[in-house]
Order: C-alpha cells, then sequence, then structure tokens
C-alpha cells in the first residue's frame, strides 16, 4: 500500500474503472491532485483497491475524498478489508494529524438501486468506509440542462440586478440560512452562527471561482427590496448554477421559478454545452424547480462524512 510516484504511475491508478478517471491527468497538472493524495493496494502488479483526494489548487489540505474503488472483480472475501486498510493507511499519511477526515463524495447512476451489481458495487464501497468510521451523511441529485431545451423564462414579477460586492452577498446568504434544507447548511449551523457559515461557503467556494462575477444576480421586487439570488458560475469543469435561494420572507411565492430561469439564461447566452446543478435527495421544492426548469436528473451523488 503506497501513494503513486507521479504521472507515469497514471495507467496503473485507473486500471479500475469510474467516471473521474479521465479527469486525473488534467487534476495533476492543476494541482487539484498530488501524487502522495493518490494511493494503490496491490499484490504484484494487480490493482486491489485504490483511494485519492481532491483540493483546490494551491491547497496544501486534501478538501474531499472522491476517488474510492475496490476491485470488483476479485474472488478475493477480504477485498473490502484490503480498502479499509489502504483508506486508513492512507489517512495516516495523506491527512494533518489529529484532523476530521475531509467528507466522501461518489457519483452514481439516477437508478442505481434498481440494478443488483451497480447496486452492489456503491454499498461495498460504502461499507469500505464505515468500517473506517464513516456514516452517510446526504444523497445528492445531480442535474443538468441542455442547449436544446428551451431556456425558462424569467417573467416579469421581479427585476434582477448585480450584486454590489461580497458584503451585500454575504448578508444575504446569512438570511437564507434560515429553515434551510441543505444537509451542509444544516450541519454548519449545529457548529457555528449563520453568518459565519455565509463566510465559510463564501470563502470556500464561491470567491474562488474564476467565472466572471458580473453573472450574479439579486432578485428585487418592483420597488427593490431583495427576494432572492443567483449565482451562474463556471467551477473549472462545468458551467454550473452554483448558488441559489429565496430569502425567507418571500418564500412560497414561487419566485425560485423566475431565479433559476435567470441564471440559467445567462450561461445560456455564453453558448455552454451543458448546465451542471445538484442539490438534496430531500429537498423536492428545489428538485422540483429544476424540474419544471427543464434540468434532467442524470446522475446522484452520495457523501459520507467522519465524525
Amino acid at each position: 500500500m503506497r501513494p503513486i510516484n507521479g504521472r507515469e504511475e497514471l495507467d496503473l491508478f485507473s486500471q479500475l474503472p469510474y467516471v473521474l478517471n479521465e479527469e486525473l491527468a488534467d487534476d495533476l497538472a492543476a494541482g487539484r491532485r498530488r501524487p502522495e493524495w493518490m494511493w494503490v493496494a496491490l499484490r504484484g502488479d494487480r490493482l486491489l483497491a485504490r483511494a485519492a483526494w481532491w483540493s483546490r489548487p494551491g491547497s496544501d489540505t486534501p478538501l474531499i475524498l472522491d476517488v474510492l474503488d475496490i476491485d470488483d472483480t476479485a474472488a478475493n472475501p477480504d477485498r473490502m478489508d484490503i480498502g479499509a486498510r489502504l483508506v486508513r493507511t492512507a489517512m495516516a499519511t495523506a491527512l494533518p494529524d489529529g484532523s476530521r477526515p475531509p467528507e466522501y463524495s461518489r457519483f452514481v447512476p439516477p437508478d442505481w438501486r434498481e440494478d443488483t451489481g451497480t447496486r452492489q458495487a456503491v454499498e461495498d464501497r460504502m461499507t469500505v468506509l464505515e468500517r473506517t468510521g464513516a456514516r452517510l451523511f446526504v444523497e445528492r441529485l445531480r442535474l443538468e440542462w441542455r442547449p436544446e431545451t428551451p431556456a425558462p423564462k424569467p417573467g416579469k414579477r421581479l427585476a434582477f440586478r448585480p450584486i454590489q460586492d461580497a458584503k451585500e452577498l454575504i448578508a444575504l446568504m446569512t438570511s437564507a440560512m434560515h429553515a434551510t434544507l441543505d444537509a451542509h447548511g444544516r450541519d454548519d449551523l449545529t457548529r457555528m452562527s449563520a453568518q459565519n457559515a455565509a463566510v465559510k461557503h463564501y470563502e470556500g467556494e464561491l470567491a474562488r471561482y474564476t467565472s466572471p462575477r458580473d453573472w450574479w444576480r439579486i432578485a428585487t421586487m418592483p420597488h427593490g427590496e431583495p427576494v432572492g439570488f443567483v449565482l451562474p458560475a463556471h467551477n473549472g469543469y462545468n458551467p454550473i448554477i452554483a448558488y441559489i435561494a429565496v430569502l425567507p420572507p418571500h418564500r412560497g411565492n414561487g419566485y425560485i421559478d423566475a431565479l433559476l430561469a435567470e441564471g440559467t439564461r445567462i450561461l445560456a447566452e455564453q453558448g455552454v454545452p451543458r448546465i451542471r446543478a445538484s442539490t438534496d435527495l430531500g429537498n423536492v421544492p428545489m428538485a422540483n424547480a429544476f424540474r419544471r426548469a427543464g434540468y434532467i436528473n442524470f446522475g446522484r451523488e452520495i457523501n459520507m462524512t467522519w465524525s
């Protein structure tokens, strides 16, 4: 069990199939991955298991465990134990001493529970992580709008303007945290104030996007009162709806449709091949809004965490 030596071992690391394999070389070149964060369990030349973390360019600390695989064809009954040993061994070296392990993310098909083989593979990986102390945190829908789908119309009930500055946006994000249905937001609120959670989200993610800030929009009533906001962006892989929210006093009035339509329109006008978004499986109102706007559910994401 060891980290890979560098790009020359990417073929070895990629012997086990997963949708992120095609991104590994670019991630290494961009500094989103490091060889010391990419671990393999080998028996001779055979790859039995692998694990890898991702982070933002320039970061010295892994942000998310987004690759974990075991050899599903192996007859070895201990293959999940091998996976768990690999994760524990890699964590002991790759992560800062005493730190909470980063969240685990796994992309799965939208109907992963309905196919026996796919379900077994997903659940085996979850079992591997459960043996290291992880537990299911949330399952999320992965959504996509495509250019052949007519772009939704924002309508005329709301006006839209650019966001003035970070201070204004953080204030709106703080307000939007009230009664949020987002599992990550709710978890943050158990450990910090709404304002601190908003600052954490802004500084840790939104402020790091290099796409134009003038894409970001605040929706207002005709007299100027903010109703909500939408943040179209590009995350380095895809155009995305990075954040969308209706403020508490205005929820239940259907304004989410206009916000999503405006964010979609802004990105669609850039000639993008797709727009990606995600929401918690349990956030039914948000999922329904994406469906009404023409977004399809092309996958799901499993998130697991360590306490």
